[in-house]
């Protein structure tokens, strides 16, 4: 093959490969969220979060995960953190709302959130966070795996850190509705079905193992759901009668089938609406 071939066939190839991250100025925002295809950190100005203080329901795992991360934040050895339990109990929102509490004293502390199925690509990421002088919570909403899932490979990089160990200025935090991030049915059929039932689904249960911090979020009672929206009233300044906005909460729910923190938000956002009250 003469020169003039192979200099072509260089030319393809560097356009087929993708082009290397620039290093992302961390200055621009509080937040990012990780994108593949191209890779690149994307810039987040306005992160999408409610105070700290407006989190009724969960106070030992707001103490907790709070503490955790202002060490973390100064310097100190922290924890992973998986936060699982009841949908719409403020798992996500406590992550993003310990960051917003932490970051107006720790300015270098960065949240970086990252899509499951983008897990993959998580060792190059943290390739690119490892030499930045930041401290970076690693942010994964809604973590769990199927039957036939590998991403939970890919996480043992961020858990385990391999050979270089995990990035000492990055902790992990996700949230999963399932404790061990994989159904319970999931974990039966596996063990009834496999030659070896103990190691059929060790892996993958462990993996909830390497989180030095686990955090449960149970369902709320009725209490505490009238207390989220009477807290959610107070900060924002709604008015009204006592009887009427229990009355009409407690039909809200009814109507969902459910309580939660989302749905005390859900209820207390068509409520100043209808007396014209504007959510910031």
């Amino acid at each position: 093959m003469d020169e003039q071939a192979l200099n072509r066939i260089a030319a393809a190839l560097e356009r087929m490969a993708p082009a290397p991250l620039a290093t992302p100025d961390f200055n621009a925002a509080p937040a990012f969220v990780w994108h593949v295809e191209p890779e690149r950190l994307e810039p987040v100005e306005q992160v999408n979060r409610v105070d700290l203080d407006l989190l009724v329901g969960i106070n030992r795992s707001r103490d907790t995960l709070l503490d955790n991360t202002r060490r973390f934040a100064s310097g100190y050895k922290a924890n992973n953190a998986l936060l699982w339990g009841a949908r719409g109990m403020g798992k996500s929102s406590l992550v993003k709302a310990v960051h917003g509490t932490l970051s107006a004293d720790h300015p270098d502390l960065k949240l970086v959130e990252l899509q499951r199925e983008d897990m993959a690509s998580v060792a190059r990421l943290l390739n690119h966070l490892r030499s930045a002088p930041y401290r970076f919570i690693l942010f994964c909403d809604d973590l769990s795996f199927s039957h036939d899932d590998q991403h939970y490979k890919s996480l043992k990089a961020v858990l385990d850190g391999g050979i270089e160990g995990r990035p000492e200025n990055v902790v992990f935090y996700a949230t999963s509705n399932r404790r061990h991030l994989m159904p319970r049915d999931m974990i039966e059929n596996e063990r009834s079905s496999a030659i070896n039932p103990s190691e059929a689904v060790e892996e993958k249960v462990s993996l909830s193992d390497r989180f030095g911090l686990w955090l449960g979020f149970h369902p709320c009672d009725q209490d505490e759901y009238l207390a989220m929206i009477d807290r959610y009233c107070a900060a924002y300044g709604v008015s009204v009668d006592t009887d009427t906005l229990r009355a009409e909460a407690i039909e809200w729910q009814a109507t969902r089938g459910s309580r939660s923190g989302r749905v005390a938000w859900q209820f207390f956002v068509d409520l100043a609406g209808r007396n014209g009250v504007h959510i910031a």
